[in-house]
């Protein structure tokens, strides 16, 4: 896997893979407004779960990144949570979507969706 600025630990890495599904999702969409927003959010079998979605809002505190002229964006109470989580696209027989690699995750449950 290949991750942008993969020595940094300030915000979400994306690698390039994801980076592409995402530019082509959106050159589906049609919109040129939205950015990737990576959310925490409480729930899940272990506590916390995230939340990626296609957004075209800009709150205060949100800090953005941009890879390969795709915006991602964390909200200011969940950047604390994925500082250095690195988002990646995986397209195999087995599995094909979006996978995130936390190292401020302690456990997770088998699902992959939920952490704490």
């Amino acid at each position: 896997m290949t991750v942008q600025d993969e020595t940094s630990t300030d915000g979400i890495l994306l690698s390039d893979s994801a980076a592409a599904k995402v530019k082509a999702l959106l050159d589906q969409e049609g919109r040129e407004d939205l950015a990737l927003r990576v959310a925490v959010q409480p729930g899940g079998c272990s506590g916390l779960r995230y939340q990626l979605f296609f957004d075209e809002r800009s709150l205060d505190g949100d800090v953005v990144k941009d890879f390969s002229g795709v915006k991602v964006v964390t909200d200011r109470m969940s950047a604390p949570y994925l500082g250095g989580a690195s988002i990646d696209f995986v397209d195999t027989i087995e599995k094909q979507g979006f996978t995130i690699d936390n190292p401020n995750a302690t456990g997770s449950c088998a699902c992959g969706d939920s952490f704490h």
